[in-house]
């Protein structure tokens, strides 16, 4: 399986560019897990260790074409895929009349809540 997903990988890498060369290139797969890592001419990179739960850490990064560098660092576990970067959307803040009134609903249970 997790040979598997290297190759994926690695070929998705090396498809996005045609143009650029394979810089480096580790996979190491182990009783107790994996960990792979490429990187290519253009900047584009991943990395990922994952074990035999099913755990799985790493990143992937790029240069965009207005020459910006993305970078994206992510967990895959139990709890689904969590990715973390400055390119993500983010919800608007609470607006200060809801954040008062969830404070005021805390803090005054219902009294049909027994």
């Amino acid at each position: 399986m997790f040979k598997i997903m290297l190759v994926c990988a690695l070929a998705a890498l090396v498809a996005a560019n045609e143009n650029a060369d394979v810089v480096r290139l580790v996979s190491e797969v182990n009783p107790d897990g994996f960990r792979i890592e490429s990187a290519l001419s253009d900047g584009s990179a991943q990395e990922a260790t994952g074990d035999v739960h099913g755990n799985i850490h790493g990143s992937f990064e790029w240069v965009s074409k207005e020459g910006e560098h993305i970078r994206v660092q992510y967990v895959a576990d139990e709890n689904g895929y969590q990715p973390q970067s400055d390119i993500l959307p983010t919800p608007p803040p609470v607006p200060e009349a809801i954040s008062r009134a969830l404070q005021w609903i805390a803090t005054h249970p219902s009294k049909d809540a027994h």
